[in-house]
């Protein structure tokens, strides 16, 4: 069957036949190529393209062509750090038609990776504007603006001195440089990354002062070994911080040019509410946002391979920087609960280095020291071809200066022979063969402004003169001597250094193990059912001390407060905390900040405010902690009308809160705890009077019961204390009491303190008056704080502060000692 040739282009000139066509265009010169060759020219045309025109960057300046045009082309616009932004879309304009004519789009995405300050360690291009995030891209380029950072001028400086090699442009029209003279070692202090065919590159951003301290000992140490230039730079140095685990992959990168390393997010565990721990992460790894975690978490929780986690939030913002919260469930470790967040979410990603880059035209993979001597050649290049430039234009003006001289001290003579002169080109003739002048200066003296021949102007000319000849003698010397330009060279380093240099923002750590128990075992998931203390103090905070040990003599006490409350219990189970209003609130222990316990008194700072737990009623406000577990022995509960009561354990219910006394009007809780039969009982009451019987004397009630009488009040007294003393602590027990005005105001008056054994104290039946335990001085006439318990008590101010209580005394009715400060709180 007949094959007819059309002109359907599939290629660059091939040609494919049609079947069952007529032929078209017969008058066409039709021409037979091989398909597979002009396939594999134009694959290596277009692979050439790639290599050198796009993809990669060259190892001097460490920029690839855009970026390159980009930087220029912005320079020679003026657009400086002390001008105004543009709007970036001229600017993309400007570099398409005159540098870069591969499309606007490929020409803004450089500039906007340029401008972003979590892309870059050192940016290039101040933007005005939205410049994207980790999470979203970029405004249009009509809507944001721009201009040169400070960086990028020392990355464009000295260009109009024939310091690097200009080449034509896309159309030959202009001129454009080979590579920036980079006055900053670019490659390695921002990285790049890129594709080309058959290659890539990704190199991590390092510190400038650290890259630019290892220059100048090569500079100095031409011989300089790799693991010398690693002590000045040990590592790279993330805009957005983080850490980095592991080194070895880093040495072996800068040894051979390939590598890997690990970047984790900087997180550390915190109480963000008060029953909640959360982890809270301020640095996340290289160029992964806040919202592409979140949803690696969301995707965690959702298959089952993330467990513990509540909830998460992204409370970012430009005041307080990153701070993504991960809510932890009570029941969970949050130590194990972020292992498992690095290990299966983005806060800990790898980082593959392969310092591939253009080196002489050719694409090479560098280790660290071949990347610091390209830049260091690049610099020794770039400042001989300058000082060679400053050389000739100082000759140059020189020679002019001369010949300036020579005629202003001879000026009349010149005037004569320009005036007689019929044209320029006479004069210049009769100038140069009569002062012995070349044809330059001879121009130069011809084209001499009148106002120049005073004699200040000579003055002027001969300090230039002079000026010149030391600039020209140093300048000299500088391309006469290596050590002369190495030691220049160096020293531009260290002044780049100093201006835009910062400190390091990433931390390098040799291990790659997360925390671990000592032993050396993983961590649990779980939070074990350990026992542990449960501990409220005088100013109203709560923790919880994982221990099960007896507390040390002293050890219930925090090391800024006093302990009014210990409840001994497991992580798993829960306590009561009761109000003055006789309501039990059922809390998990788990929701208990814990707190390490340390030889010395442990310090309850890092616990949390007990009201802020609960939604207390208005006027409601707690008293104490009760163990409510089984078996316990029963709540024992005073009310400041004198009741007494005691509630079985078995009529605990389950829901929270539940009431425990139905109290009179008026009446309120003053005192509770668990009291088993062989305790005892102590109520203090505010006219001073104390009495002490065996809880084996109050019968066990229902919640619904009012209680029965334990004090016979006297008429406006009331019960202000309740001390409950265990059977084997009785010998040990002190009874603290304060006394003070009546008709002051609480907080305001220091009072009298006395601290007396229990045991100075005779036993008396329930319900009867008691004994006086405080004799009144001069204007006091009640007790207002009172406390029971074993010695030494303690006390604090209304924040926290300890305040020391005087010695036992043997008398029970003496009087109390003068205090210089207000107490606020006693206990153990």
């Amino acid at each position: 069957m007949p094959f007819t040739w059309l002109p359907s282009k599939i290629g660059h000139n091939c040609w494919v036949a049609k079947k069952n066509s007529t032929l078209e265009h017969a008058h066409e010169h039709i021409v037979n190529i091989d398909v597979s060759k002009e396939m594999r020219t134009s694959f290596l045309e277009y692979s050439y393209s790639v290599i050198y025109a796009r993809a990669l960057p060259d190892a001097r300046d460490g920029l690839k062509p855009v970026q390159r045009r980009i930087l220029f082309q912005m320079d020679q616009m003026g657009l400086r750090p002390d001008k105004g932004h543009v709007k970036s879309s001229r600017v993309v304009g400007d570099v398409m038609g005159k540098l870069h004519p591969h499309g606007d789009s490929a020409i803004y995405d450089a500039m906007v990776r340029l401008a972003q300050p979590f892309t870059m360690r050192l940016p290039m291009v101040d933007g005005h504007g939205n410049f994207g995030s980790l999470d979203d891209g970029p405004a249009a380029p009509r809507y944001t603006e721009v201009r040169l950072t400070p960086a990028a001028l020392a990355m464009t400086a000295s260009l109009g001195e024939d310091v690097v090699d200009m080449v034509p442009n896309y159309d030959n029209t202009l001129l454009q440089p080979e590579v920036l003279p980079a006055a900053i070692p670019n490659l390695l202090v921002n990285g790049s990354s890129g594709i080309a065919v058959g290659m890539a590159t990704n190199m991590p951003p390092h510190n400038l002062s650290e890259v630019i301290a290892g220059a100048q000992y090569l500079l100095a140490h031409p011989d300089a070994s790799l693991d010398e230039l690693i002590t000045y730079i040990p590592g790279p140095d993330l805009p957005e911080g983080g850490k980095i685990v592991g080194l070895e992959g880093i040495h072996q990168a800068y040894s051979t040019g390939r590598g890997s390393f690990k970047t984790r997010a900087v997180a550390h565990i915190e109480n963000i509410s008060a029953r909640k721990k959360g982890i809270v992460f301020t640095e996340l790894p290289y160029m992964v946002g806040p919202e592409k975690v979140i949803e690696k978490i969301k995707e965690g929780v959702q298959n089952k391979k993330l467990q513990g986690i509540s909830g998460v939030q992204n409370l970012t913002d430009r005041h307080h920087g990153m701070r993504l919260v991960v809510e932890v469930k009570n029941a969970f470790n949050p130590e194990a609960v972020l292992a498992a967040l690095y290990q299966h979410t983005p806060l800990e990603e790898s980082f593959g280095i392969n310092n591939v880059a253009l080196v002489k035209g050719q694409p090479r993979t560098l280790g660290l020291r071949e990347l610091l001597q390209v830049y260091v050649d690049h610099r020794l290049s770039v400042t001989r071809r300058r000082s060679a430039f400053r050389l000739r234009k100082a000759q140059e003006r020189l020679h002019l200066v001369e010949g300036l001289l020579i005629a202003i001290l001879d000026i009349d003579e010149v005037i004569s022979v320009i005036r007689s002169s019929d044209d320029s080109a006479t004069a210049q003739r009769r100038l140069m063969a009569g002062f012995d002048l070349s044809e330059a200066q001879a121009d130069y003296i011809l084209e001499l402004r009148l106002r120049r021949l005073t004699k200040f102007s000579q003055i002027e000319l001969e300090s230039e003169r002079d000026d010149l000849r030391r600039t020209i003698a140093e300048l000299e010397e500088i391309l006469a001597s290596e050590p002369k330009l190495r030691e220049l060279v160096s020293s531009e380093m260290g002044e780049i250094a100093e201006k835009y240099g910062t400190p390091r923002r990433t931390t390098l750590l040799e291990s790659e193990a997360i925390a671990t128990p000592v032993n050396g075992k993983p961590l649990s998931m779980k939070v074990q059912d350990d026992p542990c203390w449960v501990l409220l103090s005088g100013t109203g905070l709560i923790a919880r001390i994982v221990s099960d040990a007896e507390l040390p003599v002293g050890g219930a006490r925090s090391a800024h407060d006093a302990v009014t409350a210990a409840t001994r219990t497991t992580n798993r189970a829960y306590i009561g905390v009761l109000t003055n209003y006789g309501n039990v609130y059922r809390l998990p222990a788990l929701d208990v900040p814990a707190i390490p316990l340390t030889q010395a008194a442990p310090s309850l700072a890092g616990g949390a405010a007990v009201a802020d737990m609960f939604m207390l009623e208005k006027g409601e406000r707690v008293i104490t902690l009760v163990d409510i577990s089984d078996g316990a022995a029963p709540i024992t509960l005073a009310t400041a009308q004198g009741k007494i009561k005691r509630v079985n354990p078995d009529d605990i219910p389950t829901k929270s809160p539940f009431d425990t006394i139905k109290l009179a009007e008026g009446d309120t809780v003053v005192g509770a705890g668990n009291a088993g039969d062989t305790a005892t009982l102590v109520l203090i009451t505010s006219n001073a009077q104390l009495l002490r019987f065996s809880a084996e004397s109050v019968r066990p009630q229902g919640r619904s019961g009012q209680g029965i009488a334990g004090i016979n009040l006297a008429a406006s007294a009331s019960v202000i204390a309740l001390g409950i003393v265990p059977e084997d602590e009785l010998d040990r027990a002190v009874v603290v009491t304060l006394a003070s005005a009546s008709g002051s105001l609480p907080g305001t008056t220091a009072g009298s303190v006395k601290t007396t054994l229990l045991s100075a104290y005779p036993a008396k039946g329930r319900a009867t008056g008691g004994v006086r335990t405080q004799r009144f001085l001069r204007g006091e006439d009640e007790l207002h704080l009172a406390w029971v318990g074993p010695e030494p008590g303690h006390a604090v101010s209304s924040v926290g502060t300890p305040i020391e209580l005087p010695p036992i005394t043997e008398k029970r009715d003496a009087s109390g000692t003068h205090l210089t400060a207000v107490i606020a709180a006693i206990g153990a």
